[in-house]
C-alpha cells in the first residue's frame, strides 16, 4: 500500500472518531467555546508537529514565498474556520451520524472544482461515486 493511502485512510479514522468526541464534549459548553478550545489544542499539536519535524526553521522562507500563495492558504484558513463554526453548530445541534454525512459530502465539491479549475481528469468511476454520494446525502435529510 502507497504511503498516502494509509495516511488518508489514517485520516479518515482520526476525523470519524473527532465527531463523536467532540458532540460529548459540547454537551455542557457551547459550540464557540468547544471549536475555541478544540482549535487551541490543535494549534499546539500541528506547532509540535512542525518542531518534530524540523520544519521550524522554514518559517524563515515565507518572506521570500510567491504572496499569492500565502494568499491562498489564508483562504484556506478561512474557509477551514467557517467549515468548523458551522459543523460545531450543526453537531450541537443534530444528530452528529447525519451531521458527519453531510460534512463529508463536502467531496462532491472537491470532485466539481477539481474538475473546473485545477483541470483533473473525470472518469465514470468519480461520476459514479460522486452521484452515489449525492443520493447518500439525500437519503439522510429526506423527511
Amino acid at each position: 500500500m502507497e504511503r498516502w493511502i494509509l495516511y488518508a485512510l489514517l485520516s479518515m479514522l482520526f476525523a470519524g472518531v473527532t465527531s463523536v468526541i467532540a458532540k460529548f464534549g459540547l454537551r455542557d459548553m457551547s459550540s464557540e467555546v468547544g471549536l475555541a478550545v478544540r482549535t487551541s489544542v490543535v494549534f499546539c499539536i500541528v506547532l509540535l508537529h512542525a518542531a518534530l519535524a524540523g520544519n521550524l526553521q522554514e518559517v524563515s522562507t515565507i518572506a521570500t514565498t510567491n504572496p499569492m500563495a500565502i494568499v491562498y492558504l489564508c483562504i484556506s484558513g478561512i474557509t477551514t474556520s467557517l467549515s468548523w463554526i458551522f459543523y460545531y453548530h450543526a453537531i450541537r445541534h443534530g444528530h452528529v451520524s447525519i451531521v458527519a454525512s453531510i460534512d463529508k459530502a463536502s467531496i462532491v465539491v472537491v470532485l466539481l472544482l477539481s474538475f473546473l479549475i485545477l483541470k483533473e481528469p473525470i472518469t465514470p468511476k468519480i461520476l459514479l461515486g460522486c452521484g452515489l454520494i449525492v443520493a447518500g446525502v439525500g437519503v439522510l435529510i429526506w423527511k
